[in-house]
């Protein structure tokens, strides 16, 4: 049997010009937060991207050493985590979002997308607040507007 035939898309190169170019590109996606490349290679780097980020949140020796093996700078690295980790302490996934650009590359027609992180300044698209942080920042919400004198609205009654 042969499972597991497509698990990931070949681009047209050799696995170790396909692990260097992934390489690249996710260092200058760390370094820049967005950068524009064909379609299938973004959704390819969107995997190891998401992983660069779940090594930042759980900001350990040892993740630390995983990510230098991947990432090729080491003030990316540290930017990866002093500022990529904490900001996404509160989101579960998804860390990376793909577009579609509505027009392809003048020289070979090739589809292109911009990959970008979400929640950071300047993003092309505001992405949803996560649960935990609505969790965290709105639960004490009637609470605080009791201790300002707003009165809580009652839906209940019908108005006239």
């Amino acid at each position: 049997m042969r499972k597991r035939l497509a698990q990931f898309r070949k681009l047209g190169r050799t696995p170790e010009h396909k692990w260097a170019m992934l390489r690249n590109m996710v260092t200058s996606l760390i370094k820049y937060e967005r950068i524009v490349t064909t379609v299938p290679k973004a959704k390819e780097l969107r995997h190891l991207a998401d992983k660069m980020v779940g090594y930042a949140k759980k900001n350990s020796i040892h993740k630390k050493q995983l990510a230098m093996r991947i990432i090729r700078e080491k003030p990316v690295c540290e930017k990866l985590f002093n500022v990529l980790g904490p900001r996404y302490e509160d989101r579960d996934g998804g860390y990376c979002r793909v577009m579609k650009l509505s027009r392809p590359r003048k020289g070979d027609n090739a589809p292109m997308a911009v990959i970008e992180y979400v929640d950071r300044p300047g993003e092309i698209r505001a992405a949803r607040v996560p649960q935990k942080r609505k969790e965290r920042y709105f639960n004490n919400l009637s609470e605080v507007m009791r201790n300002a004198g707003i009165k809580p609205v009652d839906n209940s009654q019908k108005q006239a």
